[in-house]
């Protein structure tokens, strides 16, 4: 039993390293506001402009594969020089990418702002092998999927309220009507220079703090053993699709958004819509985080209900700060209605969420294909509220009967964060107005949701060839 000092230095490290979290949302949503102010600065195409996710999260697959490769030949780096030292140096990585964007502008090469996200988000890829295991062992373990839950709640808060900072810090003004379309790039030198010294002020911070240090256990294979199993390496491909259509359809969003038969606004006013749509996964992982609490079946209910809105809620407070009026935003609810249908109909399985979720999420997508206006809009916005709690429910069957290799293939997961650098500038690609127009592009991401259905139906049937229902059980964790 830990005393109450233990309890207490516990609690604060919780809070510190569950800020790391919010950090990598933040940033990473806030790439949906700075690709169309870099697409119209240096006249970029759709599919140049969408290097910007290129660069943010291949960055993760390479920090996943030197620490497995090294993992594998030398031992676990973070386990022999302590988890605590593997923050600090994720952030303090992190802070000199978002420092590079000052020579960035000062020297107005395209080239120089991807290298500075590339760095960032090695960072971050520290932070993320680091942040989850950490987060697991700062007490009981069994509570473990709780802190998980709560991490991915301030992540995802991260990502609802990082395009309208971020907006707020570009555009300089609360009301985005009232500002220019052509913005002065020296604008983005204070906005990074800020989350360079803050990373660093967070980085000192754990540093000097008496956190606990906790160890995991040393991964002794050296084969790839995990590969052998069949669910494992269609997660891989799951993680990759799914990590991809979500960055994808929020990222083109400011380009979706220029178009008539959509809203046919300027990249100035696009910040509350992709705030919304990362603010859907945040809608999402809440409601998610209910599971966890022990409580009688008619309270979940009505939380499941009531959570969703409060979260919306939530998003449009934030949004309010900035354009003074988004009633405009109101409608979605109609969306939120359908996702709340949607996860009782789910039961809480991982199996049956991730079939239902998908199909839901593809009818949404077509529906935006064949409509207009807003409809077409909040139908591709809606993909956030279906993507929200695929992450989970893919990592906990991917790694379903794994026993030894779990370690292993827990980072052979991770590195599929890939997808988020690949699926963007192909859907970039087809928007091209020569090729399918912005508008049409969407149509990756209907093959994306159909795929993530069926790896739904064909894992549950891999794992009931070896004995395991994980539907019997209740997914948890978020990305």
């Amino acid at each position: 039993m830990q005393d109450n000092t233990t309890s207490k230095n516990n609690y604060s490290a919780l809070a510190t390293i569950i800020s790391v979290f919010f950090f990598w949302g933040f940033v990473a949503a806030s790439n949906g506001v700075l690709i169309p102010v870099l697409k119209h600065h240096f006249t970029l195409s759709q599919f140049e402009s969408q290097l910007v996710d290129t660069a943010f999260y291949i960055a993760y697959f390479v920090g996943s594969m030197i620490y497995f490769i090294w993992s594998n030949l030398f031992g676990d780096p973070f386990n022999k020089y302590g988890m605590k030292s593997g923050l600090v140096v994720g952030l303090i990585v992190s802070a000199i990418g978002a420092l590079l964007f000052v020579p960035a502008v000062s020297t107005n090469q395209y080239m120089f702002f991807l290298v500075g996200l590339f760095i960032i988000a090695f960072g971050f890829s520290m932070l993320q092998i680091v942040a989850n295991p950490f987060v697991i062992n700062l007490g009981d373990p069994a509570k473990g999927s709780f802190r998980l839950n709560l991490a991915g709640s301030i992540n995802s808060l991260g990502t609802s309220i990082g395009p309208v900072i971020f907006g707020f810090a570009l555009f300089g003004s609360a009301k985005s009507i009232a500002v220019s379309n052509d913005i002065n790039i020296e604008t983005l030198k204070m906005p990074f220079i800020i989350l360079s010294g803050v990373l660093l002020l967070v980085a000192v911070f754990l540093g000097i703090s008496k956190l606990p240090t906790p160890v995991l256990d040393e991964v002794k294979e050296k084969s790839l053993g995990a590969l052998k199993y069949p669910q494992l390496v269609w997660g891989m491909l799951a993680i990759f699709v799914y990590v991809g259509v979500e960055v994808t359809v929020g990222s083109n969003l400011g380009e979706l958004l220029k178009d008539k038969n959509i809203k046919g606004i300027e990249l100035s006013q696009v910040a509350k819509y992709v705030s919304l749509y990362w603010g859907s996964l945040m809608i999402g992982r809440w409601t998610g985080a209910i599971n966890v609490f022990n409580m009688s079946k008619l309270t979940k209910q009505i939380l499941n209900v009531v959570i969703p809105f409060i979260a919306f809620a939530v998003v449009l407070f934030f949004n309010n700060l900035r354009e003074g009026n988004v009633s405009d935003l109101y409608i979605y609810g109609i969306w939120i209605v359908v996702f709340i249908i949607a996860n009782f109909m789910a039961q809480e399985k991982p199996a049956r969420t991730l079939i239902i979720f998908g199909l839901a999420a593809t009818v949404m997508m077509l529906i935006g294909l064949f409509t207009s206006g807003d409809i077409a809009l909040y139908s591709f916005m809606s993909g956030g509220l279906f993507c929200s709690v695929m992450w989970p429910c893919i990592f906990n069957l991917a790694i379903a009967g794994l026993g030894k290799y779990t370690n292993q293939g827990s980072s052979l997961l991770i590195s599929m964060i890939l997808g988020g650098a690949l699926i963007p500038p192909i859907q970039g690609f087809l928007a091209s107005p020569d090729r399918l127009g912005i508008h049409q592009s969407y149509w990756i991401a209907v093959v994306c949701f159909l795929f993530l259905a069926w790896y739904g139906y064909h894992v549950k049937n891999i794992l009931k060839k070896q004995g395991i229902n994980y539907d019997d059980t209740t997914a948890s964790g978020a990305h």
